[in-house]
């Protein structure tokens, strides 16, 4: 019997250490932006941000190496100089697809914006600062002014956040997470009050005020110092001012914008009547689409999240961004819809509101530093969503 002939193949060396999966460049854990909107305009499930590392949580080429866990906070590691990552092996280097909220126009030609209130409103002022050319469009509440947007009705809504002395608008806070938009910039209004009155009506004739709740808490020492004592509140401040021209009220007056006075023709008795004369009302300008964040001026970055019961859950979720050496410029909690009360675990009768905490960080999302930190953040939240990264209004308000 013949012998079999068997075929030798040549040796094949291994692959090159620098293309092994342990290489620097495949150790880098990538942090994902994931985005859902809701289907067939379901506002009941808005679309959120999230940033989460899809690896086991280790310090990034950007970052450093070597991070340390301590009770679920991950302090950034010490840069390692040296290390590069070529963009053409690492997709999270690659732009991502231009929309329609990068290439519309600054000045808001052809623009569509929402307000809440009717014209002549202090929102409108917003709106018109923000985009100087649009078309602005009223609405009758806050919820309608999200909704123009997401239905496609309008292209941007302006709506008011805080204001300086009032405070924040809760009702835009809770709105933020009902519908799915994004803050795609901020502008600040300085706010003017003026007493406005029918032709003829002096000061003098005047026994009420009318306007929005803030507004006349805004004015109140200058009224009463005017002999005006008693108030009437409505819903929008340009409204009052409709409302006391089209019933030709001579014994009331409105407190209301000087445009508000031209639209309405009514008569400007006293002008800047607020009883602090700095009233700033900052807004946020809101869009469909997020924008492209950038690290060559000023951004700042909107999020909301929430947090497991126990001593120290809030210090640790703000010590991410303290130990990243990001400033925080607000802090705002409200209490969550969706689970208002938690049982206790150690007493059953004892029941404790869920709070969200809704954080402006000045960063921007293209920094390292900021996904570095929101990643951390992620380890342990119990929610976590990126409302928007913006430009900072630095101009004057």
């Amino acid at each position: 019997m013949a012998p079999t002939a068997c075929l030798r193949l040549p040796f094949l060396p291994a692959r090159a250490r620098g293309h092994s999966a342990t290489s620097p460049s495949s150790r880098r854990p990538a942090l994902t932006l994931k985005c859902s909107a809701a289907a067939n305009g379901d506002s009941s499930k808005p679309n959120s941000i999230s940033i989460s590392p899809t690896s086991p949580p280790r310090g990034t080429v950007a970052d450093g190496v070597e991070s340390v866990d301590v009770n679920g906070l991950r302090r950034p590691p010490v840069p390692v100089s040296g290390l590069t990552v070529p963009g053409a092996r690492d997709p999270h280097w690659l732009r991502r697809p231009l929309t329609s909220a990068d290439v519309m126009e600054v000045n808001g030609k052809g623009l569509k914006v929402a307000y809440q209130g009717c014209p002549g409103a202090y929102s409108e002022a917003a709106a018109r600062k923000a985009y100087p050319n649009c078309e602005t469009v009223p609405c009758e509440h806050f919820d309608t002014a999200f909704q123009a947007v997401q239905n496609w009705v309008a292209d941007r809504a302006v709506l008011p956040l805080e204001n300086s002395l009032g405070g924040s608008i809760h009702r835009n806070y809770d709105l933020l997470l009902r519908h799915s938009l994004h803050i795609v910039g901020e502008v600040r209004l300085a706010v003017r009050h003026c007493l406005l009155a029918n032709p003829g009506v002096e000061i003098e004739n005047l026994k009420s005020a009318m306007s929005h709740p803030q507004a006349l808490a805004q004015c109140e020492h200058t009224l009463t110092g005017l002999g005006i004592e008693h108030r009437e509140a409505v819903d929008d401040t340009a409204g009052a001012a409709k409302f006391v021209a089209e019933q030709m009220l001579q014994d009331t007056g409105a407190i209301a914008s000087s445009l508000a006075a031209k639209l309405y023709g009514l008569d400007v008795l006293a002008e800047n009547i607020q009883d602090d004369k700095d009233n700033v009302t900052r807004f946020m300008m809101l869009a469909r689409e997020p924008i492209i964040p950038r690290t060559d001026k000023p951004f700042k970055t909107s999020i909301v999240f929430s947090l497991e019961e126990g001593p120290g859950q809030l210090f640790k979720a703000l010590a991410v961004f303290a130990l990243r050496e990001i400033n925080l410029t607000k802090i705002e909690s409200r209490p969550h819809k969706e689970r208002p009360l938690r049982v206790s675990d150690d007493c059953l009768i004892n029941r404790n509101f869920d709070y969200l905490f809704y954080v402006d960080l000045e960063a921007s999302m293209a920094d390292p530093k900021t996904q570095n930190a929101l990643g951390n953040l992620k380890e342990f939240a119990t929610f976590l969503r990126v409302l928007g990264s913006y430009p900072t209004d630095v101009n004057e308000p």
